[in-house]
């Protein structure tokens, strides 16, 4: 029997309401079912994040894996399929998957390796870039959830948004930000991103220094991925740096580019209001930094 970790119970029913609920129920059964399935060992702590149960485990001819178990909606669906186009280059590999339940065997990692703990944050924001820049060379396959469909939803929920951000700095801001998106609304682009790739979703490996996990991935400009890095141990002093050093490796336009990361603000602005809470002082910080290019 596997003991599902309070805090990923908490966030399922937080997050997923009443479907989270179910999932956390059904979490043991799914697990030993699995286990017993793909001949598996437990051989660890199990781990969590915010939506996905982890068990370290070993295959029946002694491999280190881990079982993911998670809640298969429109953004963990994607994950597999990246990860098997990927194939390890830049990325964790997938060893098996099941497609019903979004579950998935992968290679073993070693998580006591997390980027997010290496002292130099301006060579894991470059770590970063070398990883987006593999990942990015792969096109988006065919049915990939898609960044054109996401900006023009964001681009109709934006005026209801405006509406309800009392501050008038702050509702300008988002309205640029919206005004940049709808710039560059008419070419999405198609290449593979991650969406989520911060320190926290980076280890170390045997096969390579460092890899990615956890992507929820769409199709779409590779200054759509620009965001987790800019974000994560937030330094307002450094936004221009990191976005500079990245758009430098990563070969991009940085007009095109900056209109991107203003999507991606735009897109927690418009989660944040419609969710009745505060505007993330970080996005706004990241915004107001892009527009002013000053270190």
């Amino acid at each position: 029997m596997i003991d599902i970790p309070a805090k990923l119970a908490e966030a399922q029913i937080k997050f997923n309401k009443e479907a989270g609920r179910a999932f956390v129920a059904a979490l043991p059964g799914l697990a030993a079912d699995f286990m017993d399935r793909w001949d598996l060992r437990l051989a660890g702590t199990p781990m969590h994040g915010v939506s996905a149960l982890v068990l370290p485990v070993d295959r029946a001819d002694g491999t280190p894996a881990v079982l993911k178990l998670q809640l298969r909606d429109h953004e963990s669906e994607g994950e597999p399929v990246a990860l098997r186009l990927w194939n390890g280059d830049g990325a964790v590999r997938l060893l098996d998957h099941d497609e019903p339940t979004g579950t998935m065997l992968l290679e073993r990692l070693d998580s006591s390796r997390m980027l997010a703990r290496q002292p130099d944050v301006h060579e894991g924001v470059l770590v970063i870039a070398r990883l987006l820049a593999h990942l990015h060379a792969t096109p988006a396959p065919t049915g990939m959830r898609r960044l054109g469909d996401i900006a023009a939803s964001m681009l109709e929920r934006t005026p209801a948004v405006l509406d309800r951000i009392p501050d008038a700095g702050a509702r300008r801001l988002v309205a640029d930000c919206a005004a940049a998106v709808r710039e560059v609304a008419d070419e999405p682009g198609d290449r593979l991103l991650h969406w989520d790739l911060h320190d926290e979703n980076v280890l170390a490996a045997d096969r390579a220094p460092w890899l990615a996990i956890d992507p929820k991935p769409l199709a779409g400009d590779p200054g759509f991925d620009l965001w987790p890095a800019l974000a994560n141990n937030f330094d307002p002093g450094d936004v221009v740096w990191r976005f500079d050093a990245m758009t430098e490796v990563l070969g991009l336009d940085r007009g095109r580019a900056r209109a991107w990361t203003y999507g991606r603000v735009l897109q927690n602005c418009l989660w944040e209001t419609e969710e009745g809470r505060p505007l993330g002082e970080a996005d706004l910080e990241i915004a107001r930094r892009l527009r002013g290019g000053t270190r």
